[in-house]
């Protein structure tokens, strides 16, 4: 019995978190807001005062402009700008930048 009703905690528990997705879209967005509204709008989805949207940026596209500072083969980019440095300390944060700006 004991281990029935811990089975129902644990199933109802489970239905109230963050699906992992959820999870990195918010961590993504924490990311986002500290790191690149200095030159992006809040809303990824409007330009900001230096840089384009950046709403829907692919994961390849953000390891190359993070990284590299520069596009992946074939990119046409929205603005031909220099003015966007490498940003290598956020490599780890890509996946979640991609799940947020996904959304």
């Amino acid at each position: 019995m004991r281990w029935a009703l811990g089975a129902l905690v644990t199933l109802a528990l489970a239905g109230c978190g963050e699906g992992a997705g959820d999870a990195a879209a918010a961590r993504g967005r924490t990311v986002y807001l500290a790191q690149c509204t200095t030159c992006h709008a809040t809303d990824p989805a409007r330009p900001g005062p230096v840089g384009p949207p950046v709403k829907g940026a692919s994961r390849e596209l953000l390891e190359a402009r993070l990284l590299h500072a520069g596009y992946p083969p074939g990119y046409t980019p929205k603005r031909r700008s220099a003015a966007m440095p490498a940003m290598p300390q956020l490599a780890g944060s890509i996946p979640n930048l991609a799940a947020y700006l996904a959304n």
